[in-house]
């Protein structure tokens, strides 16, 4: 954070506690998703079997390598990825199909605020699909840029820990197949406008390292 925005900072925070209500009921009003939506978005893409399949992704080894490393996540506690780790997720993650939930939580908190509570059922439904069963899926907590960085870390951790154990408590899914990651301020959905409530979500990413074929 710039040392303006840390200037800023304890102001933001006054005027964001006064419109966090109505900033993030809004937001999650609008921007409601249905498990269709969710399991239409998360989809694994069709891997190219003719012409010009010479990306990465088609390459047996770098896939290989790719399953391996998301394999080693699993169980892993979130805040004990190093930020290499956290990188290399996101790496991953840029060419795997995702979602975008605006999820919003209490403000200062990793409570899942009631507004948002039906997106998180609805994103239950859609994991719980017979055609998402044996995949991995990563949980990216996000934060706006109100607070220091170390904060922001470890409150988009916890953020995405809630999700997960809401997941695995209320829809039974495998808590292995879900992998927790914080990226706090780093990542916002608007780098134009870092403070803004938007960039407190959660990113659903579909790892589609499933080795079997169909």
């Amino acid at each position: 954070m710039t040392s303006f925005h840390r200037l800023t900072a304890t102001a933001a925070i006054a005027l964001g506690a006064a419109l966090s209500m109505t900033a993030g009921i809004a937001l999650a009003g609008d921007k409601n998703v249905s498990a269709d939506q969710i399991l239409n978005a998360l989809q694994p893409k069709k891997p190219l079997t003719r012409g010009l399949s010479t990306g990465t992704q088609a390459d047996p080894a770098v896939k290989a390598k790719e399953i391996s490393f998301v394999d080693s996540l699993r169980n892993r506690k979130t805040r004990s990825l190093s930020l290499g780790e956290r990188q290399e997720i996101a790496e991953i993650a840029a060419t795997k199909p995702k979602i975008d939930l605006e999820i919003q939580f209490d403000y200062n908190s990793a409570e899942i605020s009631k507004t948002s509570m039906s997106s998180v059922q609805e994103l239950g439904k859609a994991l719980s699909d017979a055609s998402l069963k044996g995949s991995t899926f990563v949980v990216a907590g996000h934060t706006d840029a109100i607070g220091s960085e170390p904060y922001n870390q470890d409150l988009s951790e916890r953020r995405a820990d809630t999700i997960k154990r809401y997941l695995t408590e209320k829809y039974g899914i495998n808590g292995s197949d879900l992998v927790t990651v914080g990226y706090g301020e780093s990542k916002p959905k608007d780098p134009n406008a870092p403070m803004d409530p938007t960039n407190r979500r959660v990113q659903v990413v579909n790892m589609d390292t499933k080795t079997a074929s169909k």
